[in-house]
């Protein structure tokens, strides 16, 4: 049975000192950003590598006086995690005179669509990554490498993940003030330590937002908080040109995007179901465009009744394409925080292996179908631990049909 889901505003947690009792300390923030403010600039501004965003739309923002100076912004797992970020991004970069993104291999696309972001330095974390690479001192000295120059850290973290291990490395590369979520003990790794309540579910955007909050970066004035990606996207007439909206041009709501395709097995609502359910999307007036990396998984699900964009696209254009749709089915994954970026309505095939109330599409309407009390529920699985996949196999292609009428109403 499908629900609304909608974003919900948690209390802030306390922000604690970096000590052993990890009590609440009134005004920590505000000391840390003095300091930030007296103790100059550090490094030389060439040593920080990765490619140069450009300012264009939402992405162009008036420089600030740099009081708080070169600003890294980490968040090292996947596209989804890091459009998430984008809150806590423009909140940095309203007072910072350059936000550096440092995101890991999956996230590299998406780091450099968010507004805000000045440059994106790529890092494979050890310690993230589902196929992590080896440690070794070639590894390290490429992050000292590209770090080299920044006056302070916002290090973004599931609550799953430490950001202890990268807070050491930068401190080895001369990053004076680090703020991060930890619940272990920090020791001098951390200058501003946050910490939550892992029981409470709180939207992963918000969660992240209060980190950059708890190190004395507020979103401007006029910014609601939602995610956003940078504009102009890229022109997709040649891949959506040919669906038919208002005015006999592909406007916004011409066609549905079915996106078959998820990071992890445990994520993903079955081939069958997916095709089935493009078929019957068409057969109730929709144009359908499926989109994803896999060609054999689009070309199946898109069979003879939709455009198949599998392995087409780049992610800026992929943004456009989803722009454009009056709605996206997909699992829990990139593309949905994608929709919820730009603004599309989103039917959430979601696996309860993580909460939906932390990782739901953020702040657009969805529904949400998927048994949230499977077996499964909670345990990160990366593939199914129940025979038969029952969160997601149960759900019918009747029902997300009936979810997309639901959203396009």
């Amino acid at each position: 049975m499908s629900e609304r889901t909608r974003a919900r505003h948690a209390p802030r947690p306390a922000t604690a000192p970096a000590g052993p009792e990890g009590t609440a300390a009134e005004g920590i923030a505000a000391e840390g950003i003095a300091a930030a403010k007296t103790g100059g600039r550090a490094g030389a501004h060439g040593s920080v590598t990765g490619r140069t965003v450009g300012e264009r739309g939402i992405g162009r923002r008036e420089r600030s006086s740099g009081d708080r100076g070169r600003v890294l912004v980490a968040r090292l797992d996947d596209a989804g995690d890091v459009l998430l970020a984008g809150p806590a991004v423009r909140a940095v970069a309203a007072a910072a005179s350059e936000v550096v993104f440092l995101a890991g291999p999956h996230g590299t696309a998406a780091a450099g669509l968010l507004p805000g972001v000045d440059r994106v330095a790529e890092w494979h974390a050890p310690w993230i990554d589902h196929t992590p690479p080896p440690v070794t001192e070639a590894k390290v000295a490429e992050l000292l490498g590209q770090v080299g120059g920044i006056d302070e850290a916002v290090l973004l973290t599931s609550f799953h993940q430490s950001a202890l291990p990268l807070a050491l490395l930068l401190r080895l590369a001369g990053v004076r003030r680090i703020t991060a979520i930890s619940n272990d003990y920090p020791g001098s790794l951390l200058d501003v330590r946050h910490v939550v309540d892992e029981s409470v579910d709180v939207p992963e955007a918000e969660r992240m937002l209060a980190v950059a909050r708890a190190a004395g970066f507020e979103l401007p004035e006029g910014d609601d908080g939602k995610l956003a990606v940078q504009r102009p996207l890229p022109d997709i007439d040649e891949f959506t040109g040919h669906c038919v909206g208002v005015g006999g041009v592909a406007d916004k709501g011409a066609y549905v995007v079915v996106h078959p395709g998820t990071s992890a097995p445990a994520r993903t609502w079955p081939a069958d179901l997916h095709r089935q359910a493009v078929r019957e999307l068409a057969e109730d007036g929709h144009q359908v465009v499926v989109t994803g990396t896999e060609r054999d998984l689009t070309a199946y699900v898109a069979s003879d009744v939709a455009v198949d964009l599998g392995g087409v696209t780049t992610f800026a254009e992929l943004a456009a394409v989803i722009e454009r749709a009056g709605v996206l089915v997909a699992g829990n994954t990139g593309p949905a925080h994608l929709a919820a970026a730009v603004g599309t309505p989103v039917v959430s095939l979601f696996a309860p292996v993580v909460p939906a109330a932390r990782w739901a599409p953020y702040g657009v309407p969805s529904v949400l179908l998927g048994d949230q009390h499977a077996p499964c529920r909670g345990s990160r699985a990366r593939v199914c631990p129940v025979p038969g996949h029952p969160c997601l196999s149960h759900v019918t292609s009747e029902q997300v049909v009936k979810a997309v009428r639901e959203l396009t109403q």
